[in-house]
């Protein structure tokens, strides 16, 4: 349910984009994160620090791209997210000494030191890596080619998802692999 709530708005992205245009789709994008980050609040009872960043590019660039009829803003959006999560990401880790992902994930897996320390510098280079390709994709082939790639591109987070739960599967306590108590 969760992996289909985070997939909803690109898709439906898409398809206002194959449908209408990029502005269409960037407006359907926006409303659709909008709706989105309602339901993790429903379901959750707050929104990540994520998810509250990416809900503030979302609009930030959406809105560029409609009041100045400038789809640069969109394609460029999730380079500047990537990015940006980079540079957070390593500056938590070698400026204050602090393993962000640890914080952010402690609560919910037991892993040893190393394998936070280890997982944390995964990703910031899986999220360089993101940012460069689409930077790439954005700058050198067309709107409609972009688009695509955003869909299909899905197979890099799915393929990064898959390789970090096979890294931290054997460090992994029997605890953690329980599922959660539902919230009353």
């Amino acid at each position: 349910m969760k992996t289909l709530l985070d997939f909803l708005p690109i898709l439906l992205f898409f398809i206002g984009y194959k449908m209408f245009d990029i502005y269409v789709g960037t407006g359907v994008l926006m409303v659709a994160t909008v709706l989105q980050m309602a339901v993790i609040y429903k379901l959750d009872g707050k929104l990540s620090t994520l998810h509250k960043i990416t809900l503030a590019m979302i609009l930030a660039f959406g809105a560029l791209t409609l009041a100045l009829h400038d789809e640069r803003f969109i394609k460029w959006k999730p380079t500047v997210l990537y990015l940006a999560m980079a540079l957070g990401l390593a500056i938590a880790l070698w400026g204050a000494r602090k393993n962000f992902l640890k914080l952010l994930l402690g609560s919910q897996l037991d892993l040893p030191d190393p394998v936070w320390m280890n997982l944390n510098k995964i990703w910031i280079f899986y999220c360089v890596f993101m940012a460069f390709i689409n930077a790439y994709v954005a700058a050198n082939f067309s709107t409609d080619d972009w688009v695509n790639f955003k869909i299909w591109g899905y197979v890099f987070p799915l393929a990064f998802i898959i390789g970090q739960g096979l890294y931290i599967s054997p460090h992994l306590k029997a605890d953690d692999l329980k599922p959660e108590e539902p919230k009353p």
